[in-house]
């Protein structure tokens, strides 16, 4: 028998022939590279596909060469139905450019079940979407036109990350274990863990989850609530490399153990970011480290014990700044990365409109993103944006904002609970609604 034998499909009613070499370019995953061996008694396998696209996904695989850019969104969904690998499916992607002035709503994507949701992410490596639901993570797929759901044993989860388009880590505040989860199908995780001591192996919740091209961060809390730290393990074998900033509670000072509940990598610079905020009987406080991870060491710490201790905080790699939305007042502060080390305090953007009252707490539950060289904000049932404008002096930087995420006719919409960013899109989630908001520019 020939080492690459004709194989025969039936594409919806329309016979292909081709090679078995050419069907293993499709990958492990797909059922194309698994069909059996051509027998003269078994029908050629059947596929309920359109032919004419099939047409062009095979001419695809034997050349190599995508097709016109008319037929890329089509053919994108049609190469996500059998699985390619990522890189196959990477070619067949549009270059995607993010306009943030040309955002609208576009689509709205809906769940299974009735879970609020309680995480969105987009993976920066493979595109794909994954959104935490209750106990269930829901991943679409770059076109956004197939998704899956999967049971995690966790009965909530509170952070998720798509790590590639079939793997995903998932962590909960009140359960403990990193959660390594299959994104297609359900089955057991591999959990990872961080035992601040031999007798509490095991038992550490996660709070946050962040990532760097080699490693995967975790946010982990003991769960007697006295310590925690930031374990780094690496993506290949998933096993801890580092720990980072480990803290222990002393007597009553709560403060001098505040868990990240945000984790951010900064490829630029080839800093951490971690930042944790304590609401107690004095306000709020908290604080804003950057970690170097090749000396493992603090490179500098930003505390956060005055009036206007930041609801949110959000690096830019594009900026080269950070950025923060103050709980008290709402407003908007940036510091510059490049002098980080001479920090003194945050420098007010806009017109600082809300500073005047500082008990009404205009920055409670809003949440920050940077995305490219934008930073957006969440106010209550719209986004606000703030974009850096040209001018003609480098070093002075001066940001603009605007507004969107109203309805028709500019009446209210539900508060914005999760805010996501990837390719042209935007991603809201909103109070009590089992579905997602996609902006597309």
């Amino acid at each position: 028998m020939s080492t690459n034998p004709i194989i025969t499909l039936n594409i919806g009613g329309t016979l292909f022939h081709t090679t078995h070499q050419t069907l293993s370019l499709t990958g492990p995953t797909s059922p194309l590279s698994s069909l059996p061996l051509p027998s003269p008694s078994s029908p050629p396998p059947f596929f309920d596909r359109d032919p004419d696209l099939f047409s062009h996904l095979l001419s695809f695989l034997r050349s190599g060469l995508p097709p016109s850019p008319s037929l890329l969104p089509s053919l994108l969904a049609e190469a996500e139905f059998f699985s390619l690998p990522p890189p196959l499916l990477s070619k067949l992607s549009l270059p995607l450019h993010f306009n943030p002035f040309a955002l609208s709503p576009s689509l709205s994507l809906h769940l299974n079940g009735r879970d609020r949701i309680s995480s969105v992410s987009v993976s920066p490596s493979s595109s794909v979407l994954s959104v935490a639901h209750g106990c269930k993570v829901t991943t679409f797929t770059p076109s956004l036109l197939h998704k899956s759901t999967v049971l995690t044993p966790l009965p909530f989860i509170d952070v998720v990350l798509p790590l590639t388009s079939s793997l995903g880590a998932a962590g909960a505040k009140d359960f403990p274990g990193l959660h390594l989860v299959n994104l297609l199908e359900t089955s057991p995780p591999e959990v990872l863990h961080w035992a601040p001591h031999p007798s509490l192996a095991n038992s550490s919740t996660v709070l946050a989850i962040g990532y760097s091209p080699n490693l995967l961060f975790s946010s982990f809390e003991s769960c007697r609530r006295n310590s925690n730290a930031i374990v780094a393990f690496d993506l290949e074998k998933f096993e801890p490399v580092l720990e980072i900033g480990r803290k222990e509670i002393f007597a009553a000072e709560i403060d001098t153990a505040i868990p990240a509940t945000k984790l951010s990598w900064i490829n630029n610079l080839g800093l951490l970011m971690a930042a944790g905020s304590h609401a107690g009987p004095a306000g709020f406080s908290g604080y804003v480290k950057f970690f170097d991870t090749r000396a493992n060491r603090l490179a500098f710490e930003i505390e956060e014990k005055n009036l206007d201790c930041f609801a949110d905080v959000a690096a830019s790699d594009s900026l080269l700044s950070v950025f923060k939305v103050g709980v008290s007042s709402g407003d908007v502060y940036m510091t510059d990365l490049r002098k980080i080390e001479s920090f003194d305090n945050w420098t007010l953007i806009g017109e600082g409109r809300r500073s005047g009252d500082m008990k009404k707490k205009e920055g409670l539950g809003c949440k920050m993103e940077c995305y490219e060289k934008n930073v957006f904000v969440s106010r209550e049932g719209e986004v606000e944006m703030w974009s850096q404008a040209a001018m003609a002096e480098e070093e002075q930087r001066v940001m603009k904002r605007n507004f969107m995420g109203r309805g028709k006719g500019g009446e209210d919409k539900k508060k914005i609970t999760q805010l996501a960013f990837g390719g042209n899109r935007m991603i809201l989630a909103r109070k009590d609604e089992m579905c997602l908001e996609v902006w597309q520019s």
